[in-house]
């Protein structure tokens, strides 16, 4: 069963919309950290989060846009955190991994659309989830980018073919709509299209429905086996 992380990032009223997702049927609260450099945004909730903690309940699935991630790494470490991530293409890629580690927290990788997925390879000894951006980071409400499709399955067959247990979270532009194309992964993340809606949990559900249609058709298992013959192909 795919799980659904809630964005916040395009909410109008940040601190309400958390208490929301909350409450609702989503698997994990999706926090976006940017620091106006790696990306051009900044966007910094820690401090109105951590003044919530004791209202949230539900498990933080944190995501740094950050060139220097090491403070909060160290601020989401102390709260009640899921996975971490950072982006492979910032520098001292290693250190952080390994720090998120050492704290005991699932450590996340991700990849911008621009991004080669072979920069992946020195770090999934280290990693629990590959984070797959479907838009450019920085700025909530964008379409998806239909490439990703595409992406995501190569990432799925260099993860089946290296034997790790890596999940694949997807992250951008994702509806209702979007949610059925996405075969391969494990966490979706969707933002305005829950909390521009009148009823988080009616969105949340049919995302889930949705990501989940090839699943319960049995479909996610034949594509799965027939990824594998592709990567046994490729050793002849």
């Amino acid at each position: 069963m795919k799980k659904v992380s809630v964005s916040f990032l395009s909410s109008k009223n940040e601190a309400k919309d958390i208490l929301r997702i909350n409450n609702s049927s989503a698997d994990y609260i999706h926090v976006d950290v940017m620091d106006g450099k790696f990306v051009k945004k900044k966007h910094k909730p820690y401090k109105m989060i951590y003044k919530m903690n004791s209202s949230i309940t539900k498990r933080l699935d944190v995501h740094l846009m950050e060139k220097k991630p090491l403070k909060h790494i160290n601020y989401f470490a102390a709260l009640n955190t899921e996975y971490i991530t950072i982006h492979v293409e910032i520098d001292k890629v290693d250190k952080y991994l390994d720090l998120i580690n050492q704290y005991g927290i699932k450590a996340g990788i991700a990849i911008n659309p621009n991004t080669d997925e072979s920069m992946l390879l020195p770090y999934l000894n280290k990693v629990d989830l590959v984070l797959i951006m479907s838009v450019y980071p920085g700025k909530g409400g964008q379409e998806f980018i239909e490439e990703t499709i595409k992406k995501i399955i190569r990432i799925k067959k260099i993860i089946l073919k290296k034997k790790k247990k890596v999940l694949i979270s997807v992250d951008g532009g994702v509806n209702a709509e979007i949610a059925k194309k996405l075969d391969f992964a494990d966490i979706i993340v969707s933002g305005s299209y829950v909390t521009s809606s009148d009823n988080f949990d009616d969105a949340i559900e049919t995302i889930r429905h949705n990501a989940n249609i090839n699943v319960n058709k049995g479909k996610e298992k034949a594509k799965k086996e027939k990824l594998e013959e592709l990567i046994e192909e490729q050793k002849d």
